[in-house]
């Protein structure tokens, strides 16, 4: 095997380790920023919302965008060194994606359980931000039929 279709090899699990690194960070994030909010509930004996766990949980789905980015590239009929970048550079886009929304996820556990309103407006923010994923996954995958 020649290094070019190492490399091209070497992309499509680039596509979803990437992926998965952004989410383990997202998650671990958006988690840290629920259990702050929910001792904060215990501390002021108020009820601490179950739903965070949605924030803490919306960073996983781009470990999919990842594996479906991977099974895509690899049967895509590009260039090696094409499938190469769309798997090095697209895993890397999902994860900062992740990362983001484990970000915003954090602060938007903090703003519910302060002021138990904007449920809706906080998961709306966290969708835009995943939407830059599937956008990614969805454009490189076209782009390399």
């Amino acid at each position: 095997m020649d290094v070019v279709n190492a490399l091209g090899q070497a992309g499509f699990v680039a596509a979803l380790c990437f992926a998965a690194m952004g989410s383990a960070f997202g998650t671990a994030i958006a988690g840290m920023g629920a259990l702050g909010a929910w001792k904060r509930c215990y501390l002021d004996n108020k009820p601490a919302p179950f739903i965070l766990i949605a924030f803490v949980g919306a960073p996983l789905s781009q470990t999919i965008y990842g594996l479906i980015l991977m099974n895509n590239l690899k049967t895509a009929s590009g260039a090696p060194l094409a499938i190469f970048l769309a798997g090095t550079l697209g895993g890397c886009a999902i994860g900062l994606s992740a990362y983001l929304q484990g970000r915003a996820g954090a602060l938007a556990a903090n703003a519910l359980t302060e002021t138990n309103k904007g449920l809706g407006n906080y998961i709306m923010v966290l969708g835009i931000i995943e939407t830059v994923a599937l956008f990614v996954m969805i454009l490189l995958m076209t782009a390399l039929k």
